[in-house]
């Protein structure tokens, strides 16, 4: 039985006079999965991060359910509700997932610290020494006074990293986790990201055009068949 299980989730937009379409046919996450997301850049890899993150409501899906404690809930039919589904989603997202967006997406008036903590306080689990052995493993424990602007990208990016992991989530979501940082450090953070989520029980999926980097420490692959004519481009994505 899945933590996640999904069937015809899509996503649709139109940019530039095309249409596109980023979908996964059927896929089942279970506890304990380490599955990677391949594919180029541009594929459509971070829109399928974000719809399993909670992050964006799909345009379609026949089944998305998230399994916790034995209760399934209806996703699909959450985000359909509107105003008061958004609300249970929200706070299934601050509960359940952790997430690791590309670009960081750190608070600017909050200090490192703070920001790492942010997610404990979303979900009522405050714990000021996770929050300290994830700086110091993730290399930034000298960083936490100071302010967002202040960092590298790659700084930035292993604070949202230890963000995601500070509230100790069932489904751990990271996308291009390592683009920022040397080979040294993405090694260790893919090494902290597969060690967190097994101490957890957790899921983790992470989203990568690397595949040399990944090889050999994330087993599970879901890959794109992509499809694109005169009219649009269309990337199915299914295990393998």
């Amino acid at each position: 039985m899945g933590l996640v299980e999904v069937a015809g989730l899509a996503r649709r937009w139109r940019a530039e006079g095309r249409d596109y379409t980023v979908a996964v046919e059927r896929l089942t996450v279970a506890p304990g999965d380490c599955i990677a997301l391949t594919g180029p850049s541009g594929v459509g890899k971070s829109t399928l991060i974000d719809l399993l993150a909670l992050a964006l409501a799909p345009d379609a899906a026949e089944r998305f359910v998230l399994r916790i404690g034995g209760e399934a809930i209806d996703l699909a039919a959450l985000w359909r509700r509107g105003g008061r589904g958004r609300a249970a989603l929200a706070a299934l997202r601050a509960r359940i997932v952790g997430y690791v967006p590309q670009a960081g997406g750190l608070l600017p008036y909050l200090d490192v610290e703070g920001n790492i903590a942010l997610t404990q306080r979303l979900s009522g689990r405050p714990d000021r020494a996770l929050v300290r052995e994830l700086a110091r493993r993730l290399d930034i424990g000298d960083l936490l006074a100071r302010k967002p602007a202040t960092l590298s990208v790659g700084q930035r990016q292993r604070v949202a990293i230890a963000r995601a992991l500070a509230h100790r989530p069932l489904l751990l979501l990271a996308d291009e986790p390592t683009a920022s940082v040397d080979p040294v450090r993405a090694a260790a953070i893919l090494d902290l990201l597969i060690e967190s989520a097994a101490a957890a029980g957790a899921a983790l999926v992470v989203a990568s055009h690397d595949l040399d980097r990944l090889d050999g420490r994330i087993g599970g692959r879901l890959v794109p068949t992509v499809v694109a004519d005169a009219e649009g481009t269309r990337a199915v994505f299914h295990p393998c």
